[in-house]
């Protein structure tokens, strides 16, 4: 790893073979937390590129325990965390949107790195067990349209990796892998990213593998539709800016989204947004993102559309009933 460093510390990146190997070797637990710690530094000081990413996947999905859900064609919705800005769980509850329109969902998510709470926190919270069971999966998108896949149980290698994330409790170049590390390798993707260097990574890695996916990116720092700004959506066939009013109908204020002080605070938020008991602000900001997700899977003529199934999902009480049976069918 001294080697390693030392060429990195030169201001030279790594190529996809070598970023593909250090990555194996961290897994494999061939270095120490302060080896590993400044390892991942080097990427808190500069962008990732892409042949480094595509390496990292490469390692990541090699030493991954494997789930095929193929069969069903799902969606994952997942922002890169790391924006600092401590919104509720709007991904997690955009995919139970989603789910509740029709679309079958593989949700990849993690304990908060740097937010109070993550998608695993909340999902915990509420009583999901988790599991990397492909049957046991299987059997909860066939019964509530949506599974729940907790990373640290598919991705084992990196238990050494965790407290030292916590520790730092800064983003990591980990952040940028979680998106593109779902085991589940979804057929759709809607992925949120906090700035716009990692959205111009992201669509050069994306564009590579032909399936359809969205970027967005707040125009004020958020890694997900904030409509608290414009944001700009990226797909494979191009990119632009959308306006908060376009997207979810109103502007909002970031106080309006915020995610409360503990994962308490977040699973009553996440209940309460849900059952229908959300305010305007937090009802449109979910229902954008489902919106926008749905909008990817190319089943929809255009936004307006994929953005009425999802308030029929939340307004018919479907998104909430995945949550109900999801639970059923985990317990």
């Amino acid at each position: 790893m001294k080697k390693i460093l030392q060429y990195l510390f030169e201001h030279k990146t790594l190529s996809k073979e070598d970023a593909k190997k250090v990555l194996l070797q961290i897994g494999k637990g061939q270095y120490n937390e302060h080896e590993v710690t400044a390892f991942m530094t080097v990427y808190l000081m500069r962008s990732i590129t892409l042949d480094e990413l595509q390496g990292f996947q490469d390692a990541l999905m090699e030493l991954c325990v494997k789930a095929d859900l193929s069969e069903f064609e799902t969606l994952d919705i997942v922002g890169t965390g790391g924006d600092g800005k401590n919104t509720f769980n709007i991904s997690t509850l955009a995919c139970f949107i989603a789910a509740g329109a029709g679309q079958k969902i593989a949700k990849h998510g993690n304990y908060g790195a740097s937010s109070v709470s993550g998608a695993s926190n909340v999902m915990e919270q509420l009583g999901y067990k988790f599991s990397n069971d492909t049957a046991q999966l299987k059997k909860e998108i066939k019964e509530a349209g949506i599974c729940f896949l907790h990373a640290p149980l598919f991705h084992p290698a990196l238990k050494t990796v965790g407290p030292i994330r916590k520790n730092l409790a800064l983003r990591t170049f980990f952040n940028m892998l979680g998106p593109i590390a779902n085991p589940a390798q979804p057929a759709y993707q809607l992925i949120g990213v906090y700035n716009p260097e990692m959205a111009r990574v992201y669509n050069y890695f994306l564009q590579t593998k032909g399936k359809p996916f969205t970027i967005i990116h707040s125009m004020d720092g958020y890694d997900e539709i904030s409509l608290t700004n414009d944001t700009k959506v990226i797909t494979q066939s191009g990119e632009k800016v959308m306006t908060a009013e376009q997207l979810g109908k109103r502007i909002v204020s970031a106080q309006d989204i915020h995610g409360g002080n503990s994962i308490e605070d977040a699973a009553k938020i996440f209940i309460s947004i849900l059952k229908g008991d959300g305010t305007w602000a937090q009802n449109a900001v979910v229902l954008a993102n489902a919106a926008m997700a749905l909008f990817c899977t190319e089943k929809y003529k255009n936004y307006d559309e994929a953005y009425a199934a999802a308030v029929e999902s939340l307004e018919s009480g479907n998104a909430f009933s995945c949550l109900e049976k999801l639970l059923a069918t985990n317990g």
